[in-house]
């Protein structure tokens, strides 16, 4: 498998791809050759940035982590689901978002000009939109008020609705994935996705590197977010095996999340493109 084009810049995703973290997200551990590769691109003048979909930490927080773990990425190359929900929430003018998330996921929207409250806030508060991204302390109360919510019109928001990420200790599910499945089931509204692979997301990814979408080379290791993303974008995704899917389960995809090419980690990306 090669490449018919070659990418004028990437987008890297986290879990899997640049690290990989315990199921906690307390710590990091460095893809092999992940700080050579991202040296390696900075060497050649090839632009790139990394999204996740994780929205536990603003970028401010996160990317301090990730060079403690070794993967140099500076604050203002690391885009998180929250920095295209907050693009979202003022294009839709939306006043008031309910966040169902950790304190962390309040704090990087508030920095961004979000006006945002928690369940835990006040359940007679009103919202012009439900905002669901990490909450590992998501209870039936918080549900129910999500989805009275939603129910009474607040726009559904979600910073990922992908079911699984690569950790150390093998997969583990997305709870924002759990908790919009059963806001969706009750109110029969289906949650408006601002990670990957939205349309939105890659809008912002191609922007903030300055190339059009076509350019962009999409690397991560999970079909329905980054392959899915790349293909639906007119994007090039690269897959890696280093994450959540194998080289097995890459081959069997369906053409719409086919990746343009299939390496082993980010270490053989700049040969494995062509580049250097």
């Amino acid at each position: 498998m090669s490449l018919a084009r070659k990418p004028k810049g990437f987008m890297f995703d986290l879990d899997g791809t640049l690290i990989l973290s315990n199921r906690s997200l307390g710590n990091y551990d460095a893809i092999p050759g992940a700080a050579e590769a991202l040296a390696e691109l900075d060497r050649l003048g090839i632009p790139w940035i990394a999204l996740t979909n994780g929205s536990a930490y603003a970028a401010r927080v996160q990317a301090p982590r990730l060079r403690a773990a070794g993967v140099p990425v500076p604050d203002d190359k690391l885009f998180t689901p929250n920095s295209v929900a907050a693009k979202v929430i003022k294009d839709g003018g939306y006043q008031r978002v309910l966040v169902l998330g950790t304190q962390g996921v309040v704090d990087a929207l508030t920095e961004l000009g979000v006006t945002c409250y928690s369940p835990a806030e006040g359940a007679d508060a009103e919202c012009d939109a439900v905002y669901v991204a990490w909450h590992p302390d998501c209870t039936m109360p918080h549900l129910h008020l999500a989805c009275e919510r939603v129910l009474a019109g607040a726009a559904f928001l979600s910073a990922s609705d992908v079911p699984f990420f690569a950790t150390k200790e093998g997969r583990s599910f997305g709870y924002s994935c759990a908790i919009n499945g059963a806001i969706a089931r009750v109110t029969g509204v289906e949650p408006q996705t601002t990670g990957k692979p939205s349309a939105t997301a890659m809008a912002v990814v191609a922007e903030a590197l300055g190339i059009a979408a076509e350019d962009v080379g999409v690397v991560g290791d999970d079909a329905t977010a980054e392959m899915l993303m790349a293909r639906q974008g007119g994007a090039i995704g690269i897959a890696v095996t280093s994450g959540s899917t194998s080289a097995d389960e890459w081959a069997s995809q369906p053409p719409e999340k086919t990746p343009h090419l299939v390496i082993g980690n980010i270490g053989e990306l700049v040969a494995a493109c062509g580049l250097g």
